[in-house]
């Protein structure tokens, strides 16, 4: 066990972070805390350990090992096995996590696709002001506030719990936010959905191609998806080339149901205002499009 935990401490600072090897104590906690608390990631082979730390607001791992496989980590977002086979970028990844800095998933020769964050949202706003952009996709929510809500949550539970989405595509030479794209799950469907969007400053210059095409290979290489599927408007020309361009296949024509949150994101106060029960979720009226159904194999 110990010799596990040389190997991956070495690994570590052979990858350029500074490492300390302690054994808790008072000693340990004065350390820890010169450290300082978002600046360290805390990797713990003690439940309880981990417990006092974590509500000290310190960024915790749990470590099992053959001499500890009983300790639970309640509470404990990430718990790591075999230690010194755990890839730094995955240290890096949760400490971002925790930090709520945005992953960065996929590089390409112009572009930067990454996590969305909060403050990507006036740069949404920025994009989706074109009356084009929303001919044959749903718009944000008209208060922009409304939409960083549904972002902060969406980082929380989606990026947070299924370790992809909808990403920010970001151009590479001046940083420059060009659109979005991702995998979602769409209720009724079996298989992972790719979305994509483009600003139309940026339309005509094979971006959407290479975001795409970077995203279908990080799904089978890294997701490990077989099968993935794209729905287009039936009447979008353009986007319909390029899935056939990236090699989908036209399966069928759906009705799908669109704009299912309304103009306005539903919160805790919306609940107290609108009902006595905070259980009763507001419903909107159905709208539904006629979508033409993509597959790929993968």
């Amino acid at each position: 066990m110990l010799a596990q935990i040389v190997s991956c401490a070495q690994y570590l600072e052979d990858s350029g972070y500074n490492i300390k090897l302690l054994e808790m104590g008072e000693e340990s906690y004065s350390k820890i805390k010169a450290a300082g608390k978002k600046n360290t990631l805390i990797i713990c082979d003690s439940s309880e350990d981990a417990k006092t730390l974590s509500a000290k607001g310190y960024y915790c791992i749990g470590m099992l090992h053959d001499l500890n496989r009983d300790e639970k980590f309640d509470g404990l977002k990430y718990i790591f096995d075999d230690i010194d086979q755990v890839e730094a970028d995955s240290f890096t990844k949760v400490y971002q996590r925790y930090a709520g800095e945005p992953w960065e998933v996929i590089r390409t020769d112009r572009l930067i696709i990454r996590e969305s964050t909060v403050d990507d949202v006036d740069e949404f706003y920025r994009l989706y002001k074109e009356p084009e952009m929303t001919k044959y996709m749903e718009g944000l929510f008209e208060n922009p506030e409304d939409e960083k809500r549904y972002q902060k949550d969406y980082i929380e539970k989606v990026y947070g719990l299924m370790g992809f989405g909808i990403w920010t595509v970001v151009r590479k030479s001046d940083g420059e936010v060009i659109g979005r794209a991702g995998y979602s799950i769409r209720n009724g469907f079996e298989n992972i959905e790719l979305g994509f969007l483009i600003g139309k400053a940026y339309q005509g210059q094979g971006y959407a191609y290479e975001a795409c095409d970077a995203i279908l290979k990080y799904g089978k290489e890294v997701l490990g998806l077989e099968t993935v599927q794209t729905l287009v408007k039936k009447e979008n020309e353009v986007s319909i080339r390029l899935c056939e361009k990236l090699g989908f296949i036209r399966n069928k024509t759906v009705s799908i149901e669109e704009n299912i949150y309304g103009q306005k994101y539903p919160g805790a106060d919306d609940a107290e205002a609108e009902s006595d029960d905070p259980r009763q979720v507001r419903v909107n009226k159905s709208h539904f499009g006629e979508y033409i159904r993509f597959d790929k194999k993968l």
